[in-house]
């Protein structure tokens, strides 16, 4: 399945445990997510903090684990930033990020997230998002 959508993916407490500057350990299924995510031709995008040695560090780190991104901090590969025309919100259809309201509901939640099209939104009295998926009986991380 190819597609032309565009993922920016957090690093610290994304990616792997949050140790910012160091870099902690992957998170359960974030590597194997990214890169099934990938094969099906999603555009992964880095977006962190991250910047200098520290961000070639993650980049590298990243690139070990069989990931290579899109793009890092920018909307496609060499792209130029000016600050006095453009905003640093960069050009993606998805935000996946340990600092989303609610926190970060792990790797595999958020493959069926995407791949099941579930909308956060108030709906009345509750909050629709991913607590569907927690009351459905889960056969693996993809099913």
């Amino acid at each position: 399945m190819l597609n032309n959508k565009k993922i920016a993916v957090d690093f610290d407490g994304t990616i792997v445990d949050d140790a910012y500057p160091a870099i902690g350990k992957p998170k359960i299924f974030a590597f194997e997510t990214l890169k099934k995510l990938q094969s099906e031709g999603y555009r992964l995008i880095l977006w962190t903090y991250r910047s200098g040695k520290s961000l070639q560090d993650a980049v590298d780190f990243c690139k070990n684990n069989g990931l290579e991104f899109y793009s890092v901090n920018s909307s496609f590969e060499g792209e130029v930033f000016d600050s006095e025309t453009q905003s640093r919100k960069i050009d993606t259809d998805w935000f996946i990020d340990d600092r989303n309201l609610g926190g970060f509901p792990g790797w595999g939640e958020v493959y069926n997230i995407i791949h099941q099209r579930i909308e956060f939104r108030v709906d009345g009295k509750e909050v629709l998002a991913y607590s569907k998926l927690k009351k459905e009986k889960k056969k693996g991380l993809f099913w």
